[in-house]
């Protein structure tokens, strides 16, 4: 594979999450606009995006065909934690758009800078420490 179709592919599939992730936030900002339901739809939106985002990068990113519960636990913990750090700029990125403006628009264009940020540094940070062994070989 090019590295433009796989550059294609990510993008399109962080697209995908996010939208899900999106989605997720708006499902439950429905039922209140507190601190509290803020908080719940930000983890559960990412618990939403990180899954989906996982499945699809694990197949059409790095063509990874381990299986295993063992294996597969090891590179999702893995992925999670590289996860974290992304997450973190995402979350910055989003809640500070929110403080600012105050609006469910600028908290979602918040959101979409600070997750096109953050999966740029995870697809590098995945390819080193998570999906090794397929990188090599596919790259």
């Amino acid at each position: 594979m090019t590295g433009e179709i796989r550059l294609l592919r990510y993008v399109a599939f962080a697209v995908v999450a996010t939208l899900a992730n999106l989605a997720t936030q708006r499902v439950i900002l429905q039922l209140g606009q507190t601190g509290l339901y803020f908080a719940v739809a930000l983890g559960t939106g990412a618990i939403v995006g990180l899954a989906l985002k996982y499945l699809l990068d694990k197949r059409w990113i790095f063509y990874d065909t381990d299986t295993g519960l063992t294996t597969q636990s090891r590179k999702f913990a893995l992925y999670t934690a590289m996860g974290l750090v992304t997450t973190a700029i995402f979350w910055g990125t989003e809640t500070a758009f929110w403080l600012v403006w105050r609006t469910d628009m600028m908290r979602e264009l918040g959101a979409i800078l600070g997750l096109s940020v953050g999966y740029i540094v995870k697809y590098n940070l995945d390819r080193r420490f998570v999906f090794t062994t397929r990188q090599r070989v596919v790259s």
